[in-house]
């Protein structure tokens, strides 16, 4: 779970540390717009904006019964968060497992690639892809039942 928030709140500081500077040097203006920009990194490579995730072995049950993509992913991927963004309201249909919260994702994971966790893997039907092209995830989904 530490993992997960460590970039995140890496950003935050080191953004108040820059944002503090801005402020004694008197530059106000400067100093906002650089929060703002911080707090959505921070944000955006954060768990929050990805659905909530379920354990592996669910969401493989679940995917047996709707036919539904498996999503493994962890935090702060720009890979995921590409899929992610790229997918829209789509992404709600997959189900989403964190390999950094869950150890037998992130085992399925290092089986698919040779050992790596590599991420975003995609599991189809049984089958695994490795960083898939948004575009064919969109038409997994929509083919999904």
């Amino acid at each position: 779970m530490r993992r997960a928030w460590t970039a995140p709140v890496l950003l935050l500081i080191v953004g108040a540390g820059v944002v503090a500077g801005s402020f004694v040097r008197g530059r106000g203006g400067t100093g906002v717009v650089l929060l703002v920009v911080f707090v959505l990194l921070a944000g955006a490579t954060s768990p929050l904006v990805f659905p909530r995730s379920v354990g592996a072995v669910e969401a493989r049950r679940r995917s047996a019964v709707d036919g539904r993509p498996v999503v493994f992913w962890r935090p702060g991927c720009a890979y995921c968060m590409r899929l992610r963004v790229r997918l829209g309201r789509r992404a709600r249909r997959l189900h989403w497992v964190d390999i950094w919260r869950d150890e037998a994702g992130a085992e399925l994971v290092r089986e698919a690639n040779d050992g790596n966790e590599t991420v975003p893997t995609l599991l189809v039907a049984g089958r695994a892809y490795t960083n898939p092209d948004p575009a064919w995830v969109r038409e997994q989904v929509s083919s999904a039942r």
